[in-house]
């Protein structure tokens, strides 16, 4: 125990980084846990709508109008990932800490998407596709963009398919 309070008092600077990363690692994890939870709550919510990266419909029993609807999310990437990022390239393979981030992004923007889609009451997204961006920060720090988008159909009414 007295060596520990030792380093401690010899290396206070050392201990408060220690410290802040331990809080960084903590706080990203309860906020991603927090997100994803969010995440599933809305893909319960709006998945009466289907989404299809097919360019045309499946045959539908009513005439339907057509709809552009998008939804973009930027998300930023934390100092955490960014270190452990970098570590992992000196070594090769997967980047789990980015693929949890893109995860998250894409299926925000799929949701943003969809919920503009439910504004104009369609109730199927054909043709959708994605576009990624790399957003450059300051001092290595950067975010990812992902715009989903795709032509929403909304059914119309009989009186308008009469007209």
């Amino acid at each position: 125990m007295d060596v520990v309070l030792g380093v401690v008092l010899q290396h206070p600077d050392f201990v408060f980084f220690l410290v802040l990363i331990v809080v960084g690692y903590v706080a990203g994890r309860i906020q991603e846990a927090r997100h994803y939870a969010s995440i599933r709550m809305r893909e319960k919510t709006l998945g009466g709508i289907t989404v299809f990266s097919n360019r045309f419909p499946p045959r539908l029993p009513a005439p339907h109008d057509a709809v552009l609807v998008s939804g973009s999310v930027v998300v930023s990437e934390d100092y955490f990932k960014q270190a452990v990022a970098g570590l992992q390239t000196l070594f090769g393979g997967r980047l789990r800490s980015y693929e949890s981030l893109l995860d998250r992004a894409r299926r925000e923007a799929v949701l943003r998407m969809k919920a503009d889609a439910h504004r104009h009451l369609g109730t199927l997204i054909v043709n959708v596709k994605f576009e990624t961006y790399s957003v450059p920060g300051k001092a290595a720090m950067g975010a990812v963009e992902i715009l989903a988008y795709g032509t929403a159909l909304v059914p119309q009414s009989p009186l308008a398919a009469r007209a």
